[in-house]
């Protein structure tokens, strides 16, 4: 199944040469980081670093790169990192802490685009052991927008590539490991809005009027029996109504609630179920009580589904690398989004948890969150594995 044992004792000796840099390449993201759509700076370094190999390369998404290293013919694979970071205070203490202050790479994008630029620089200065073309996304807007949707609109699969892998961060698992998962990994999403439309009158005289109040608080009832009741228990759907606003004054009864969350389903069938309960009957309820309801929808994420084969792939070369011990399988999806579902959408590939846990666990969103430097390292081993094993 592998091209040798020699590739991967190849492929260790690259790595520990390359490691200081990714390490160095790491810190620097870290200690500018810059929030979604504003990676001005962030592209800059990176497209300073892909000149200086003289690789090909295109602006995309305003603050994304689309870069390609083509080494005769051969299969078209695909490797994705996210750029922004969050808007958070850093409360670590670094040599390499934040100077952008109220900005914080707390979701390990910095380790994302510092191991695909230590990809890219690997197979550049080893064209001798593979063939075909290596493709880079360095994609904006991760935590807000969804990037991946917009460079995808600006042709960045023209070129029909063949697989896709890429990675996230995980502080759930420790440095070292990864954690792969088949199927399907993260939900879809969709924010609504629903205004909840009744009929102000003084607080004395409240059957006068109706209250759109009492009404919304109906509906945050009513919502959750969608879940337990309107949902096989086998599925997985989350609705989480994350803001309630209404009234003007405490002797009035309001004429307008304003409820406002967010639908999570592992797949788009059941995420227009709800939608279609949501035009339906949750609007024959509200009427019920003499109310109207306007529903605004935002559809957000796709899901993030794993194609079997690649993740096989990616799983037996894990294994080869790393050791057994060393990879988890995921068995449940998980119900946060992440955008590279519009990539897998369209490209077939697999996308896989990095361990990035030290002795002390911090989550992600935190302002003390922190990676353990030795995921670098995994990290690095695995892309550049899968990647020469695939192109070849």
């Amino acid at each position: 199944m592998f091209r040798s044992k020699k590739l991967n004792k190849k492929i260790f000796y690259i790595v520990e040469k390359n490691l200081d840099w990714v390490i160095s390449t790491r810190r620097h993201l870290h200690e500018y980081p810059e929030l979604s759509e504003e990676e001005f700076n962030t592209q800059k370094y990176i497209i300073d670093f892909l000149e200086s190999y003289n690789i090909e390369y295109e602006k995309i998404a305003n603050t994304g790169i689309y870069a390609r290293i083509r080494n005769g013919k051969g299969r078209k694979l695909a490797f994705r990192a996210d750029m922004d970071a969050l808007p958070l205070v850093e409360d670590n203490n670094l040599e390499f802490k934040s100077k952008n202050k109220g900005v914080m790479h707390a979701c390990g994008h910095d380790v994302h685009m510092a191991v695909q630029m230590g990809v890219i620089k690997s197979l550049v200065e080893n064209k001798d052991l593979w063939k075909g073309e290596a493709h880079f996304f360095f994609q904006p807007a991760e935590e807000t927008v969804g990037g991946a949707k917009r460079m995808l609109n600006e042709g960045a699969n023209r070129e029909k590539i063949d697989n896709l892998i890429s990675f996230h961060s995980a502080p759930e698992i420790k440095a070292g490991k990864i954690g792969v998962k088949y199927d399907k990994l993260h939900a879809t999403s969709m924010v609504f809005t629903m205004d909840i439309l009744g009929k102000a009158t003084h607080g004395a005289l409240p059957f006068n009027g109706i209250d759109s109040i009492v009404v919304g608080a109906k509906v945050v009832d009513y919502i959750q029996t969608i879940v337990s009741r309107r949902i096989d228990a086998r599925d997985c759907a989350v609705i989480t109504v994350g803001k309630f606003e209404a009234g003007t004054a405490e002797n009035i009864v309001a004429d307008k609630a304003t409820l406002t969350g967010t639908v999570r389903t592992l797949t788009q069938d059941m995420k227009q179920y709800i939608l279609n309960i949501f035009k339906t009957d949750l609007k024959k309820f509200v009427e019920s009580f003499g109310a109207k309801l306007e529903l605004h929808i935002r559809d957000s994420y796709a899901p993030v589904i794993n194609n079997k084969e690649f993740t096989d792939f990616l799983y037996k070369n894990a294994v080869d690398i790393l050791g057994k011990d060393n990879i988890e399988l995921i068995s449940v999806p998980r119900m946060d989004v992440e955008d590279i579902g519009f990539f897998l959408e369209e490209i077939p590939g697999s996308f896989y948890r990095l361990g990035v846990a030290g002795d002390k666990f911090t989550e992600l969103h935190t302002t003390n969150f922190m990676v353990d430097e030795t995921a670098l390292r995994t990290g690095l081993l695995i892309q550049l594995k899968n990647a020469l094993e695939y192109l070849c």
